[in-house]
């Protein structure tokens, strides 16, 4: 076995697992969403909204302030 059968065995593996971890990632943002957990659909306007007037996209609630 040559560098070049190698190389070729690494990059597809390599791909393979990239792949499965973008698969993994969408999953988890749909399934986070449809769970209620968060929207990330509103984050996706937060260049369009970043004024200093505008409102904030998710409330800090008291518990979460006390733990940073």
């Amino acid at each position: 076995m040559d560098i070049a059968t190698l190389q070729a065995y690494g990059y597809f593996f390599f791909t393979g697992f990239l792949v499965v971890v973008l698969y993994s990632y969408i999953y988890h943002l749909y399934s986070s969403q449809k769970k209620g957990i968060r929207d990330y659909e509103k984050y996706s306007n937060i260049a369009l909204h970043d004024d200093i007037t505008d409102p904030p996209i998710e409330e800090i609630s008291k518990n979460d302030e006390i733990k940073r």
